[in-house]
């Protein structure tokens, strides 16, 4: 049987707990910049039709009295490290998809802990002792049933899918409900007539292929119960990116500039503390219009320095022939080794590399202050806010 552990409104949960006032109240974890959009909202917010991902200026049309929090992520970091752990002591075959859900293989884990609904009450029993965090719980043969069983009876549920349940429950299923399907596939769904899982089965899998694609294979597995995504204990990550939705639109090469830099040291210090280099450099900027790019391009030797980063930005942002204003900047990188791997050498110097050295000991020297002191006490000159000149200045 597989578990999906999901915390309620975790975020928001956190908050509640760490400060009793705002119990029982309206509140979302968000920015407070007009474009910021809702992180979490706690279940009071979610009454007045207050979700994640909706711009805060609407979430306060909604509810006038919301309150909006800033948030903490080291905090919430530290408490699901401990509820992973939790999850752990009741089975090795533990996999996070997000710092608030997991999935659980507890098969063979009945001698020691009980039936599958016993485990899932002792789980959502030690997390609330431990952290005072309630969660739902979904069980079922598969993950995608556990997955959306988890979903059924929040906050604090827990909802039981046996085996012999499974073809009940799939004749009603609405198909909006399984993971993957978005906006485009429910049309392609409405003009087939299908609501449900149900529905979908009576199609062959030649049409699925058709009109869905590579996911018409896993639609027609999925309407008759089967799913064979195993439980991945261990994730090699594949990007690490930072990213800024600005507080208004910008054109300024200089301005994305800084921005550019701001996140090249974000993303550079995170590849730092794993000990990795880099092979591959990215931007993403979205525009006034909300169309969006992508850029990228392999660099010529492995890097980890915050400025080399920066330098393969700004060369990809210098390609960009743009009209618009630009309303959202970001950096990402990929392509990992760890810096312990050999790496091939060139027979001659070359000045990149020697550059790229300089700027690690600048980096490694940064990092170390940052890690004591924190981000702010020490900082490009470049990455201040520019000063515009006084009447007595001009």
């Amino acid at each position: 049987m597989i578990l999906h552990v999901d915390m309620d409104a975790f975020f928001a949960a956190v908050e509640q707990r760490d400060n009793p006032g705002l119990k029982g109240k309206p509140i979302v974890v968000s920015g407070h910049s007009k474009r910021s959009v809702v992180s979490t909202a706690s279940y009071e917010a979610r009454k007045f039709g207050i979700h994640s991902a909706m711009p805060v200026f609407q979430a306060k049309q909604r509810c006038p009295h919301l309150i909006i929090l800033p948030g903490s992520r080291r905090k919430y970091v530290t408490d699901s490290r401990r509820i992973m752990t939790i999850l752990r002591e009741f089975s090795p075959l533990v996999e996070p998809v997000s710092i608030d859900e997991a999935y659980m293989d507890i098969s063979g884990c009945g001698k020691l802990f009980g039936s599958p609904r016993s485990i899932a009450g002792k789980i959502k029993s030690a997390i609330y002792q431990d952290l005072s965090l309630t969660c739902s719980i979904g069980i079922a043969p598969v993950k995608f049933l556990a997955k959306i069983a988890s979903d059924m009876n929040k906050p604090d549920g827990l909802t039981f899918i046996p085996e012999e349940k499974v073809d009940e429950i799939l004749n009603t299923l609405p198909v909006r409900s399984v993971p993957g399907v978005g906006r485009q596939a429910m049309k392609a769904m409405a003009a087939l007539q299908v609501n449900t899982l149900g529905d979908l089965r009576r199609l062959d899998r030649p049409l699925l292929d058709r009109k869905f694609g590579k996911m018409g294979a896993r639609l027609y597995q999925l309407a008759r119960g089967i799913d064979e995504t195993p439980i991945e204990t261990t994730s090699i990550r594949k990007s690490i990116s930072s990213e800024t939705t600005l507080s208004e639109d910008i054109s300024n090469p200089d301005e994305i500039r800084r921005i550019l830099l701001a996140h090249a040291q974000r993303v550079g210090r995170d590849l730092r503390q794993k000990d990795w280099v880099c092979r591959h450099v990215s931007i993403k900027l979205k525009f006034s219009d909300f169309t969006q790019i992508t850029r990228g391009k392999k660099t010529l030797s492995w890097i980890s320095s915050s400025n080399s980063i920066f330098d393969e930005a700004v060369s990809l942002f210098e390609k960009v022939k743009f009209k618009k204003k630009i309303r959202l900047i970001g950096v990402g990188v990929s392509d990992f080794q760890h810096k312990s791997e050999p790496v091939q050498m060139s027979l001659l110097p070359d000045p990149d590399e020697i550059h790229e050295k300089q700027w690690k000991s600048v980096d490694r020297a940064v990092d170390s202050i940052w890690q004591k002191f924190g981000t702010d006490v020490v900082k490009k000159a470049s990455l201040n806010p520019v000063k515009k000149p006084t009447r007595e200045e001009k």
